[in-house]
């Protein structure tokens, strides 16, 4: 990549994809809506033949492979250098999104087996016992059919954690939980101390905790329910995810095998409405759809926070859900595989919640994730002597920690088109050709692109808008790791606070400045020589894209305004009184 590049900080296969949700094994018995009651059974399937991945997908990993090495290749080459300032930024961003690349590729072509094996297919036709529901009279109650694993009955709490969100986003979640088939408790765990979600939760039939602090944020909240609970699994979800209602029935299953610790499944959203709720969406879509799949593989797929079902006794011996950290689901993952835990990913949509659909939600969305990279990266090394990890998982949480440094590699890219224009500093030798340069750009990225295509079948660009405007984010969370400052944010779904979206976006504002003006140079200067430069093209690129953030930011401050003035004056004291209590107590929400 030249200091011309405008391309997207990550390879395009870390970028979106269609939040379509992956549809169920067209076989699995039990999917949706209300379970088969099947006898207590003795024949039980076998199972589904393994592979997944389709020949021609293979083929375009290998093809997009070869031309991650061949551009790496051309880039180390000594002829091929250029400037040593240019092209050292080049090399250190280049480096990382391509060593990010090549293990999502590993990562992806691992992925190609299903976790469901005969085991699992015997224990799901075994679930429900259909004398003891007959019996029971529980036919018209399948929220109440009694779970078994080894003809044994086994118990499930299911817990919803909220923290200030709207009362109708939470009514969703706790009717659709209570509502699951399979014999379990709810628990609405209220972070946000609200009469409304006490009384929310007692009209649908789910139990009510509300806690005196909100020590280890959701984390906390999620120990502080075990403490007052027995059952021998535990679900969690965030309270803007609504879980199907066969979510038991694909999950608890898997606990047949005893050494497994949880199950987790996908986050797929339903509001995807506006750019940046797209753009933050379809950005996981090939974590969730290619990349967690494959660390089955490795037994390295980690938690991430909703929609998954724990063994009790799994949590119970790391001593709790861990609470030190932002990221407290993956270094939860990591402590229950120094113990030899396995555990399991299902890429089958079970429930469905909100993406951030703000710059001010996806900015806080985004430093605690990245934060807590960050942690893992520089406070827990994955490659330490003390880690008691496999070889797998050791690579496949280096990956994870280092995931948001490839946030950071765009703005070492934005700086390389001004350092030519301005200083004439070029990244690659003046010798170097065009035609050259294509075939390995090409090589690298088009490959990707054509991969990304063919996978989820479009390109969204709000994810390369999202991924170029990003990059303050990520250097904010690594300072906040670097000089161990601690971040205070809210939930997701909450709604109370918005705010102006450009007080979460001043580096961006003045550095699409910067590139407008650098573009006006870049012009004028191509002008005065009678001939178009590859770095003005790239620049105005660049322009272009940032530009597209700050008329999304425009667009979204507008309709706040709008909103607000809809909702009236009592409603915008009630949001800065939030606001200020916030403030004041500094209280970290749970994801």
């Amino acid at each position: 990549m030249t200091a011309l590049d405008p391309r997207p900080p990550a390879p395009a296969l870390q970028q979106a994809q269609p939040a379509a949700p992956i549809r169920p094994r067209a076989d699995a018995p039990l999917q949706r809506g209300r379970p088969d009651i099947r006898p207590d059974v003795e024949s039980p399937r076998p199972a589904a033949p393994g592979h997944v991945h389709s020949p021609s997908l293979v083929m375009l990993v290998l093809i997009a492979t070869i031309g991650i090495l061949a551009y790496a290749n051309f880039l180390l080459n000594p002829a091929s250098r250029g400037d040593w300032l240019p092209y050292s930024l080049v090399i250190l961003a280049e480096s990382i999104l391509i060593f990010q690349a090549l293990l999502s590729m590993w990562t992806i072509l691992s992925g190609s087996h299903d976790p469901r094996d005969f085991n699992f297919h015997q224990a799901q036709s075994t679930l429900f016992h259909r004398r003891t529901i007959v019996r029971d009279a529980l036919d018209a109650s399948p929220e109440r059919w009694p779970l078994h694993l080894n003809d044994r009955r086994v118990s499930v709490d299911v817990f919803i954690t909220t923290y200030g969100e709207d009362l109708d986003v939470i009514k969703d979640t706790v009717a659709a939980a209570v509502a699951m088939h399979g014999a379990h408790l709810t628990w609405v765990l209220d972070d946000g101390r609200s009469d409304e979600v006490r009384d929310l939760a007692a009209r649908l039939g789910a139990r009510y905790v509300r806690r005196l602090s909100s020590s280890g944020a959701k984390a906390g909240n999620v120990n502080h329910a075990l403490s007052l609970s027995s059952a021998e699994y535990f679900v969690i979800f965030d309270a803007d995810f609504v879980p199907e209602p066969s979510f038991l029935i694909e999950t608890v299953p898997f606990f047949v095998d005893g050494g497994v610790a949880f199950v987790q499944t996908p986050q797929a959203y339903r509001n995807l409405h506006n750019v940046i709720s797209r753009g933050a969406g379809y950005m996981q879509a090939v974590f969730y759809r290619f990349i967690q799949p494959g660390r089955n593989r490795f037994n390295a797929a980690f938690c991430v926070g909703t929609n998954v079902i724990f063994r009790r006794s799994a949590i119970d011996e790391i001593g709790g859900m861990y609470t030190d950290s932002k990221s407290e689901d993956v270094w939860t993952s990591l402590k229950l595989h120094e113990r030899g835990w396995k555990t399991i990913y299902i890429p089958l949509v079970l429930a469905t919640g909100h993406a951030p659909d703000t710059v001010e939600a996806y900015t806080k969305q985004q430093l605690r994730w990245a934060t807590g990279g960050f942690e893992i990266l520089l406070t827990s090394s994955p490659l330490s002597p003390r880690s008691r990890l496999t070889f797998d998982q050791r690579v496949q949480y280096l990956v994870t920690a280092s995931f948001y440094l490839t946030g950071i590699a765009p703005l070492l890219l934005l700086l390389v088109p001004p350092l030519e224009i301005y200083l004439d500093l070029r990244p690659m030798n003046l010798s170097t050709t065009v035609v050259t340069w294509v075939v390995y750009y090409a090589g690298f990225y088009l490959m990707q692109v054509l991969l990304a295509f063919y996978t989820m079948g479009s390109f969204r660009w709000e994810t390369l808008m999202l991924a170029t405007a990003s990059f303050p984010i990520y250097v904010a969370a690594l300072v906040n790791v670097l000089v161990g400052r601690e971040q205070h944010w809210s939930a997701t779904g909450n709604r109370s606070k918005a705010s102006s979206p450009f007080n979460f976006m001043v580096p961006q504002v003045l550095f699409f400045v910067f590139l407008l003006l650098t573009s006006v140079v870049g012009v004028w200067r191509d002008l005065g020589i009678g001939t178009p430069t590859l770095a003005t093209a790239w620049n105005v690129t660049n322009t272009l894209i940032l530009g597209s953030f700050v008329v999304a930011a425009l667009h979204e401050s507008r309709a706040t305004r709008r909103s607000l003035a809809v909702l009236g004056p009592n409603t915008r004291r009630g949001r800065q009184s939030a606001r200020r209590q916030d403030a004041r107590t500094g209280k970290v929400a749970p994801a």
